[in-house]
Formats: C-alpha cells, sequence, structure tokens
C-alpha cells in the first residue's frame, strides 16, 4: 500500500525540471528553429574560416533551452566551442539589461588588464558538472544534456547577444562559437536577426545597439571596443537592430 505514494513521488520529482525548463523557455527558439536559422546564416559570408558552428539559447534565468549545431554531427565543428557557445549566451544574457544591451564583443577591452571590468572573466564559472554531463551522442540535439540546466560561464569576446522580443522585454539570449569571435559575432547577429528577436532598447555602440565595435589596428584596448581577427569579418554588412 506504501508503494503507489513512493512511485508518484519519484515521478513528480522527474517531471519538475522538465516543467521549469518549459516555462522558462516559454517564447524562445526551441531547437529545431535554432539549427535552422544558424545554419542559414553560417552559410553566409562572415569574413571567417568559413566552419561549422555551435549555438546555445538560454532564458532569462540562464536555463539552457537548446543546442544545436550547424554540421552532420557533432565532430564536425570545434568540440570546446559547445560549451563556450553556452558561456556567451549565458554571459549576454547576465551582464543585459531590460534597457541596456551589452553583447559579449563589448566586454573584450574592460576586461583586459588595467580594464575597469579586469577579472569579470574569472566571476560566475561554468558549471562543469552541467558542460560535460551525459552522453556525447546527444550533444546539439534536442536531447542535449545540457539543455534545462543551468550552464554558468562568463565569456568576453565576440559571439554572445540578449534578446528582446517585439514588446522590448529581454528574454534571454543567444550564443555562438565555432569560428573566429568576429565570425562568430556576426552569425550571432544574422540568426538574432532572422529569429527577430533584435528589438535592442539601448546599447554602447556608435548606433546604441550591442553591435561590435572594432579596434584599429595599432590601437589599444579601450572603452567596449573588440579587436580585429585577421579575416574580413569587419566588413560584413549586418542588418541594423528593429525598434519597438
Amino acid at each position: 500500500m506504501t508503494k503507489l505514494p513512493v512511485l508518484t513521488l519519484m515521478f513528480s520529482s522527474l517531471l519538475l525540471p522538465l516543467a521549469a525548463h518549459a516555462g522558462a523557455c516559454d517564447g524562445l527558439p526551441g531547437w529545431q528553429q535554432l539549427k535552422e536559422t544558424l545554419t542559414a546564416a553560417r552559410k553566409e559570408s562572415n569574413g571567417g574560416f568559413n566552419l561549422d558552428m555551435w549555438g546555445t539559447v538560454v532564458s532569462t534565468d540562464g536555463t539552457v533551452c537548446a543546442v544545436a549545431f550547424t554540421g552532420a554531427e557533432y565532430g564536425d565543428q570545434w568540440l570546446g566551442s559547445r560549451v563556450i557557445s553556452a558561456q556567451k549566451a549565458n554571459t549576454a544574457n547576465a551582464f543585459s539589461l531590460p534597457g541596456l544591451a551589452l553583447s559579449t564583443a563589448n566586454l573584450y577591452s574592460a576586461t583586459q588588464p588595467g580594464g575597469s571590468l579586469y577579472g569579470l572573466q574569472h566571476s560566475n564559472p561554468v558549471d562543469t558538472g552541467v558542460a560535460y554531463a551525459g552522453n556525447a551522442a546527444y550533444f546539439g540535439t534536442a536531447k542535449d544534456p545540457m539543455t534545462g540546466k543551468r550552464i554558468g560561464g562568463v565569456n568576453v569576446f565576440g559571439g554572445g547577444l540578449a534578446l528582446y522580443n517585439a514588446k522590448g522585454d529581454r528574454v534571454g539570449a543567444l550564443g555562438v562559437s565555432g569560428d573566429s569571435s568576429c565570425a562568430d559575432h556576426n552569425i550571432a547577429w544574422k540568426t538574432r536577426h532572422t529569429l527577430a528577436l533584435d528589438y535592442v532598447p539601448g546599447g554602447v555602440s556608435p548606433a546604441q545597439d550591442d553591435n561590435i565595435i572594432f579596434l584599429g589596428k595599432t590601437e589599444q584596448a579601450n572603452g567596449f571596443k573588440h579587436p580585429l581577427c585577421g579575416g574580413t569579418e569587419e566588413r560584413v554588412k549586418l542588418s541594423a537592430v528593429r525598434k519597438k
């Protein structure tokens, strides 16, 4: 007579994380949509090495909502970039606000030695138990082991962007990794635009958004600027962000 309540309790405890994940990720791209938009953006000219990519979407509380890659299988893109993409998403979410978006590219200069935010990259470390758990066969699929969990991490080079819906509400963030950091930013920017989650309320770039601001070839790190990556990434034309 006591087994049924115990089994019910166990079953309920398994469902709770799934329910929490679903609620946190409401209104955000799922795995299929992320994979399709990321793949389309990767196929365009982005000024980097033309490599396959990883992408991660997180909700406003840092929950991983979807992880995808653009190659045929998980080994077709840098495996280390899986966690980096999640780290970038977490960073853009954690350091953007309802009225001010900061991309991971915007954080580069201030986190260099002597910068006003030096050491930021060592705060909020990645949860390695989440990052490396599970069967690698599920990496980048709808069953990626990171999905539904908080990954943490701070990354301070291009590829992470906060997501804002048509109401101007911050709803989470996107992280992209797998090429040069400048190409990562370009691909993330195009992916966010296609998802129509780029109603950016304000930012530190000259256009008052969270676009990458390139340092000159001989310019020292300063402000919210990011170094050139050696390719033609800075020549890639990116769409303007949307406004409410």
